[in-house]
């Protein structure tokens, strides 16, 4: 660009035609040098692994989980739109819609890094598609992401703090029923931490993948305690009580997503829920960081 402002000066024609070749170019190093900035911010140890994010709708039934399911969708998208690999590791069926719970892994470079910009409760209003009168209705759902932990990384899980139950898969009908108790639920004891996963016909293969779970969030636990910070992050899980949202999405009377903890705004509520959801992470990482 600077070589051709220079030969403007002596032809313009071939100047004005090197600048409006350099405008695409120069849009792709702007593009490069944000993403850059983003990973600048991204400087805790575990912020370059792999995420494993579960969602859980709050209180209310239908409408909860199917913002829910919403959500799920949302974060697939956005998966999608960066280039990242995704694998949902527990999937459960709502009765009459949506999912009452699931749990994504996601893969790709800085995915938790990302994603922890995303755990707390979000709220949505809308008008409810499932009441006949077509009242306005507000629903929550929780996130929360966990760095993976790859298999040289040692957690130390004992046998004997584990319970783990088996059950039969619940699903929405027909051939998503499993007739044999395949699902798996695992308790860790000292901490309470209770993971499931129903996805799988083979037990065996419900329980490898709980136990990847499980691993990931004690994990978190124990790099949250080397740092000194069990009681922030007992506090950010106080947080996700329902009510304590950390974004809002509105649909209804106006449409409009907005972070509580960053004051930062869309107005196309579409966009968002179709997985753009960059400006509010970098929002969130430049809060942290300016903190």
């Amino acid at each position: 660009m600077e070589a051709a402002v220079e030969l403007i000066e002596e032809d313009e024609e071939l100047g004005q035609e090197l600048l409006a070749e350099s405008v695409p170019q120069l849009k792709e190093v702007e593009k490069s040098l944000d993403s850059l900035e983003l990973e600048s911010l991204l400087g805790d140890e575990a912020d370059a692994r792999n995420a494993i994010v579960s969602i859980n709708p709050g209180a209310g039934g239908t409408e909860s989980q199917d913002w829910a399911q919403m959500l799920l969708r949302m974060y697939l998208r956005w998966a999608e739109r960066r280039g990242f690999e995704t694998e949902i590791l527990d999937h459960q069926y709502g009765e009459e819609a949506g999912i009452k719970g699931a749990t994504v892994a996601v893969e790709g470079p800085y995915a938790y890094g990302y994603l922890k910009a995303e755990t707390g409760v979000h709220r949505l209003v809308r008008i409810s598609p499932y009441d006949a009168s077509s009242r306005r209705h507000t629903s929550f759902a929780s996130v929360f992401a966990y760095p993976e932990v790859e298999e040289d990384v040692e957690v130390e899980i004992e046998d004997k703090d584990l319970r783990i139950d088996t059950f039969r898969s619940s699903g929405a009908g027909g051939q998503h029923v499993n007739v044999t108790d395949s699902a798996v639920r695992i308790t860790h004891l000292p901490t309470g931490i209770v993971v499931s996963c129903q996805n799988e016909r083979s037990q065996h293969k419900n329980k490898a993948t709980a136990m990847r779970i499980l691993r990931a969030r004690l994990f978190e636990l124990m790099e949250r305690e080397k740092e000194e910070e069990m009681e922030k992050i007992k506090g950010q899980k106080k947080e996700i009580a329902w009510g304590s949202q950390i974004r809002s999405y509105v649909l209804q009377p106006y449409r409009m997503v907005k972070d509580h903890r960053t004051g930062h705004e869309a107005g196309n509520v579409d966009a968002v829920l179709d997985g753009e959801l960059d400006d509010f992470i970098q929002a969130y990482l430049m809060g942290r960081r300016e903190k």
